[in-house]
């Protein structure tokens, strides 16, 4: 993959950000290209080794084709999530899936939460992971689609049932 200054791309774990120049370093007698990126979100500034770019995952944003197939995994329900599972594998896994890179894992983490929300209340850790996997997911999609966020957000909101209330 080949970015040029102004390019949006998606950094795994971090979300969206626009490539805002491309700097060269010399670290031990040695000259390296780096990507400067500004993740949209938050603001962060991460500088990524051009020849690492594929292993770290760094990947254009979806099409607005592929959000057809996002909003279909979204929609179908998980396999039943296993109670008996303590939070931190889960959360481990959930980790291994975000850390790919993959907006359809992403979303495979997305609807797995807010199944779980409907059905009990979520710990300070699952809602926090919530929380970013659904900030990962508005995001891309609504730039994908030329959508505002709060469209998105609706949309996605309306596939899932309200979350369970405390008595």
């Amino acid at each position: 993959m080949r970015l040029e200054l102004g390019d949006l791309a998606v950094y795994p774990a971090h979300g969206v950000g626009r490539i805002e120049a491309m700097e060269q370093r010399t670290i031990s007698g040695r000259s390296y290209d780096f990507y400067v990126m500004r993740i949209l979100d938050n603001g962060m500034k991460i500088m990524i080794p051009s020849q690492n770019i594929n292993d770290i995952g760094l990947r254009p944003l979806i099409k607005k084709t592929q959000v057809k197939k996002v909003y279909a995994l979204l929609k179908n329900p998980p396999v039943k999530f296993s109670d008996t599972v303590n939070w931190n594998r889960r959360h481990r896994d959930y980790m291994d899936k975000i850390k790919t890179g993959s907006l359809l894992d992403v979303a495979a983490v997305l609807r797995e939460l807010l199944t779980m929300r409907a059905e009990k209340d979520l710990s300070f850790g699952e809602r926090k992971l919530l929380d970013m996997v659904r900030i990962l997911l508005v995001k891309e999609v609504s730039l994908a689609c030329g959508k505002s966020e709060e469209a998105i957000e609706a949309e996605v909101n309306s596939f899932f049932p309200p979350p369970k209330t405390a008595v």
